[in-house]
């Protein structure tokens, strides 16, 4: 099978119906973060405890096609000495990495950031491989605020995301394209639906101009949300019809599908918005999700560092998975979270 081929393979996987993907992810300043809240000291051990937590959960291969690791996780293995790629690829769920180095001040515009990374990216990728991922993951933020996004932002951005796509499909990794529109700030629905809009044209227009098969890539984006700050918050309705809107306008129907982002949403919230566009429906592609701390936040919560609470966590993180795979056919209703 070439490349092209496998890549076209791995998307469609990626997007199956009823699943989505676990962002595992996780910096390790995230991470430290994350434990730091349920007083867990973050060392290597307790992070690949927790994360061998997650990756053994019965049954998650039901609603996760897909987890996206941490250098560190991609290395690591199981307490019986299985690597986490091949623990994840025996369940049928496809190990994925992160290849950024993380956002940093746009030179001119110090509120504003570009995600840094592309050198030496190649030769990382092809390690990557090597160690058994089969897709990449790459972010880049813009915020919204006074005279910002500017259009060198949106436009460093969406060039660094296709050159990294360019080099992902080069080396036979799946790229998901992650142009992340923030929550932060007082932004009302129409100002988010504007800049998503720009930031995904801009974007679309950089990987046809890098020659990056839209049929080989994943989408992970934000969804079109009033800033958090907003004095008027969007319903769920008015969240999943501006969305489909907007992307309707902007991404090309070759893109096999689309893996939202959480972006700072409650568990709750994400599921329901990702609900209400399934139950919507009328568009090309498969509307999923990619989430962090939406998937994961019960789990860690439950796990609270404690071996005897690793089967109380497994449930938390089965129920958030299973919420959300209901979601991607639009059959979520809020009695699923009672029931739990």
């Amino acid at each position: 099978m070439s490349f092209a081929d496998e890549l076209i393979t791995t998307a469609q996987a990626m997007v199956t119906p009823g699943k989505g993907i676990l962002a595992a992810d996780e910096s390790a300043p995230t991470i430290e973060k994350r434990f730091k809240s349920i007083d867990v000291a973050s060392t290597e051990e307790n992070r690949r405890s927790y994360r061998e937590l997650l990756f053994t959960t019965q049954g998650a291969d039901e609603f996760v096609s897909g987890v996206i690791l941490f250098d560190e996780t991609i290395r690591q293995s199981a307490g019986d000495g299985t690597p986490f790629p091949k623990l994840l690829a025996s369940q049928g769920i496809i190990p994925g990495i992160k290849v950024d180095k993380g956002a940093k001040p746009l030179p001119g515009s110090p509120n504003e950031k570009v995600t840094e990374g592309l050198d030496g990216l190649r030769d990382r990728l092809i390690e990557y491989r090597g160690l058994g991922a089969r897709f990449a993951k790459w972010r880049a933020v813009i915020a919204i605020g006074d005279d910002i996004p500017s259009a060198n932002c949106i436009h460093t951005n969406a060039h660094a995301l296709a050159r990294y796509a360019a080099l992902c499909v080069e080396q036979g990794l799946v790229p998901i394209v992650e142009p992340e529109v923030l929550m932060d700030g007082s932004h009302t629905l129409e100002r988010c639906h504007d800049v998503t809009s720009r930031t995904l044209s801009a974007t679309f227009h950089e990987l046809f101009l890098q020659g990056v098969p839209l049929e080989q890539i994943i989408l992970k984006p934000n969804m079109v949300l009033s800033g958090k700050d907003c004095p008027q918050q969007a319903s769920v309705r008015q969240v999943a019809e501006a969305t489909i809107d907007c992307f309707l306008n902007t991404v090309p129907a070759a893109v096999p599908g689309i893996c939202f982002l959480s972006g700072g949403q409650s568990d709750e919230d994400a599921t329901a918005h990702l609900n209400e566009m399934n139950r919507i429906g009328g568009f090309p592609w498969e509307m999923s999700f990619s989430y962090g701390r939406a998937l994961q936040a019960p789990a860690l919560k439950a796990w609270g560092g404690k071996a005897d609470q690793v089967p109380a966590a497994q449930r938390a993180y089965y129920h958030r998975a299973k919420c959300n795979g209901a979601a991607r056919y639009g059959k979520y209703t809020p009695d699923m979270e009672k029931a739990a």
